[in-house]
Order: structure tokens, then sequence, then C-alpha cells
């Protein structure tokens, strides 16, 4: 059984930095991606960061370049998220999902992801 289980997020003011990681198990991740998404009230879920497993290249969307960060432990598959100075624009459900993927490239459409975390709330304070 597959398996991918968020931890971290939380409260945190605005211009703080925050940690969220992800956990795979039951999937050997060297054909897939690794990525973040988030949903913020009545809107869509937005690609926000990801790794290519075999290839370790990592992406984010343009607007959170140099803010969010993520890297991965391959001993532990997880990825992990770092996000540094936070706006309350950034507070959404952030989930994690990994999907099938070409080697050194990245979907950044959910509906190329076959596996989802529960999701992990981040809300942001100012």
């Amino acid at each position: 059984q597959v398996q991918l289980v968020e931890s971290g997020g939380g409260l945190v003011q605005a211009g703080e930095s925050l940690g969220v990681s992800c956990a795979v198990s039951g999937l050997t991740l060297d054909s897939y991606s690794l990525a973040w998404f988030r949903q913020a009230p009545e809107k869509e879920r937005e690609f926000v960061a990801g790794i290519n497993w075999g290839s370790g290249g990592t992406y984010s969307r343009d607007s959170v370049k140099g803010r969010f960060t993520i890297s991965r432990d391959t001993a532990k598959s997880s990825a992990n998220l770092r996000v540094n100075t936070l706006r309350p624009e950034d507070a959404a459900v952030y989930y994690c999902a990994a999907g099938r993927s070409a080697y050194n490239s990245i979907s950044y459409s959910p509906g190329a992801y076959e596996y989802w975390g529960q999701g992990i709330q981040v809300t942001v304070s100012s």
C-alpha cells in the first residue's frame, strides 16, 4: 500500500520560515517525481515545487523561487519543503504527491500525480 505522510506545517507569522516533510512508503521512487501542491480556499490546487527522483532535478513555480526550497532524503524516501519569508498568500493546505515522470522532467499538473498525501495546513498570520 502506497502512503504519503506529510508532517510539519502549522501557524506561523508572516516573515517567518517553515518546513514540511513528506515521507513515502510502498513505492519505488526511481521513476517518479515528488511534488508539493497547495490549495487555498476557493482556489485551484497549484504546483509549488517538485523533485524528479531519478535525476534529483528540482523545480518550483516562478512566484516562489528564492523562497521555497525542495530537497530530498533518499535514505528515508522523503521530500522536504523549506519555506522562507512566509507571506499571508502562502497560507493553504499543502499536499505531497507522487507521479510517474520521465527522467529529469516534472509535470506541474495535479492530474499527472497518482498518489497524494492527506494534506497539511499552513496558516500565516500577518
